[in-house]
């Protein structure tokens, strides 16, 4: 009889902590998030914000312009970020949830003597570049 006992009181106490996290999962597709990453050929920092060549193909070559303020902002949407010391090369990883465009994380080296770094000559012209303030027009 004790057995019994034991084991209804066990059993009743162990219950809910096995299967309620079965069933408080959902598989809401409201939150799907996935990324895509591009490696970089050059990264110029310009005073709208970076204007990067990204490939996007066998010998093709993709520009994209990537605002100041979305780097400052306190829900941004884009973050830089230093790779460590060693042979990393700079890449784009660009998030997207449920298809559309959330945010994007640029990997650039420290050192502005790096390949990768370019200079942007101060009289011209980058605003084609920064046109739509809202999304990232990437052309894969």
């Amino acid at each position: 009889m004790k057995k019994i006992i034991i084991t209804l009181i066990i059993f009743t106490v162990v219950w809910p902590a096995v299967f309620s996290p079965v069933f408080a999962q959902s598989d809401s597709e409201d939150n799907k998030l996935y990324y895509v990453n591009v490696h970089l050929e050059k990264v110029y920092p310009s005073g709208k914000g970076y204007i990067v060549q990204y490939r996007k193909g066998i010998n093709q070559i993709g520009t994209i312009g990537i605002p100041n303020e979305w780097f400052s902002a306190a829900a941004s949407k884009a973050e830089l970020v230093n790779l460590p010391p060693g042979r990393n090369w700079p890449t784009l990883s660009i998030f997207y949830k449920n298809g559309e465009f959330s945010h994007c994380r640029l990997y650039v080296h420290v050192n502005r003597g790096h390949p990768t770094w370019g200079n942007i000559p101060q009289s011209m012209d980058v605003s084609s570049y920064f046109q739509d303030p809202e999304k990232l027009n990437i052309v894969y």
